[in-house]
């Protein structure tokens, strides 16, 4: 399947953004009054919201690769059709 190289820099885009946005969440989560009782153990709002945040940076980083690998693709291809050209 061949991906245009519009589609592998918007995949791309989104993995870096999955990144930035769910690290920052992470974080925010780790610094939040809800995330933790009293005796410092894990709220299930933490639980919850860590799964999330886990899932969605996994999701977002095979999105990444995929478009990564879709943007070699394209140069590959036309570094070949330049060398056929020649």
């Amino acid at each position: 399947m061949r991906m245009s190289r519009r589609t592998s820099l918007f995949l791309t885009a989104f993995g870096v953004w999955s990144w930035v946005i769910w690290i920052t969440f992470a974080r925010n989560l780790w610094d939040s009054d809800n995330a933790f009782t009293a005796d410092g153990s894990p709220t299930p709002f933490f639980w919850v919201h860590l799964v999330l945040a886990v899932v969605s940076f996994v999701l977002g980083t095979i999105i990444g690769v995929i478009g990564w690998r879709g943007l070699r693709a394209t140069r590959n291809r036309a570094h070949s059709e330049d060398v056929t050209n020649s």
